[in-house]
């Protein structure tokens, strides 16, 4: 059948992920034609990564404006989609529109108008997004699709969700374009997607009704006065009040922070390391949620972006029993390191409780890499040769938009102090 042609749209912290594989794993039956970005240096050190790290040909690279006349060049059988996500619906929809298939990065996007217009183009064009969601193919995440799929607890009433950041990775969002809402929709949409899409696979339904509350408690300056703090800066590097600072991330301090960002600023004038504790930042750090599901299921949700430790907690209730899972992993700073490491497991456990008879530690086989072990099969999902899937781990824009539509409402019930109808914002039947 030949290798499937890709393009990649957006060369920032997340790319390599894709790019990566691409050149390494999956040289048979993929393969890497093109960079676009607003940002030439970002790009040229793409390039370089490809060269000197996976000893691949450096590819061609198009300006954001040139997008359009790239896909016309090269006809890539595929966009993958890694920029910033308020802009990601701009390219999932133009690459449909121009005959491409599109691999999004999560979330897919940030609101429910955009959202809409996706789901509009897939219909109009008749072409197929995947989101990559990677935490449905870790293999703890997949045994609890199993044990549910089994009837291990009979139907599933009710789940209690706790996911904590800790002040190394949850502190990186409040460093980043994420800090601003416009931007990353906050964190109920860019990371909560991972978890209200795993509540979905898990339980086989999709959100009816959300309600949520949520504030900036320890993040942003003054929060941070409050606390005694007296001394600020507006960014890490070269600053003498981040010297000392446990929150403070110096670009020249990384050297692939440092080119990919630092040296990078002069095209775009973005800065990657903002202090957690200036002011501008408009995303909530402290958040409940509560879910009803069409199935009548019932959610409640917290997360905490500034915890002792990286992980969470979760617990099913059903009409047969209760799955308890506990879930350490390691912490990480975007891009600052391996990218196997990031999001890697460091210990799981389940526990089924049957609803008459003995408690047991569900067994399953650890996986290793990124996301719990997540991301090495959902790469050969995207990019090698896919087995069959019992549990169809394989996400599309469907199931995109139903993660996203949980925290899209969940903005919209903290700004109006009311419950929302996912039905109200996009109809996905």
């Amino acid at each position: 059948m030949g290798k499937k042609t890709y393009v990649l749209v957006g060369s920032g912290g997340r790319a390599e992920f894709f790019y990566g594989a691409i050149a390494s794993r999956f040289r048979e039956t993929a393969e890497l034609l093109a960079f676009c970005d607003i940002n030439r240096i970002r790009m040229e050190y793409a390039n370089r990564m490809l060269r000197e790290k996976y000893d691949y040909p450096e590819v061609k690279t198009y300006e954001i404006d040139r997008f359009d006349e790239m896909i016309g060049e090269l006809k890539p059988d595929c966009v993958i989609v890694t920029s910033v996500d308020r802009t990601h619906h701009t390219y999932i929809v133009r690459a449909m529109e121009l005959g491409c298939d599109v691999i999004t990065e999560k979330p897919m996007t940030t609101d429910a108008a955009k959202c809409r217009e996706i789901v509009e183009a897939v219909a109009r064009t008749g072409r197929k997004v995947r989101v990559s969601f990677n935490y449905r193919y870790a293999p703890h995440h997949t045994k609890i699709r199993e044990l549910i799929e089994d009837g291990t607890i009979g139907d599933v009433t009710s789940v209690h969700f706790e996911w904590l950041l800790n002040t190394k990775h949850g502190a990186d969002y409040f460093r980043r374009w994420h800090r601003d809402k416009r931007n990353s929709g906050g964190l109920l949409v860019h990371k909560s997607t991972h978890h209200f899409d795993l509540v979905n696979f898990w339980i086989g339904s999709q959100p009816e009704t959300v309600f949520a509350m949520g504030d900036l408690l320890f993040y942003g300056r003054e929060n941070a006065e409050q606390r005694g703090i007296t001394k600020f800066y507006d960014r890490a590097t070269g600053h003498p009040n981040a010297q000392g600072d446990p929150f403070a991330l110096p670009l020249d301090d990384n050297e692939q922070l440092k080119a990919m960002y630092l040296d990078a600023e002069s095209e775009d004038g973005y800065r990657r390391d903002q202090s957690v504790f200036g002011d501008g930042i408009s995303i909530e750090d402290t958040m409940s949620v509560m879910v009803r599901y069409k199935n009548r299921a019932l959610l409640t949700y917290s997360l905490n972006a500034y915890l002792p430790w990286e992980g969470y907690r979760i617990a099913f209730n059903g009409t047969k029993g209760r799955i308890e899972a506990n879930v350490v992993e390691q912490s990480y700073v975007n891009s600052g390191g391996d990218k196997a490491l990031e999001g890697a497991l460091q210990g799981a456990n389940i526990l089924v409780f049957p609803m008459f008879g003995e408690p047991y530690k569900a067994e399953f086989e650890e996986g290793e890499g990124g996301h719990g072990g997540g991301d090495p099969v959902l790469l050969n999902d995207l990019f090698g040769e896919p087995t069959e899937d019992r549990f169809r781990r394989a996400a599309d824009h469907a199931d995109g938009a139903r993660s996203i539509l949980t925290g899209i409402a969940a903005n919209l019930s903290m700004a109006q102090g009311r419950a929302v109808k996912v039905d109200e914002l996009v109809r996905l039947d």
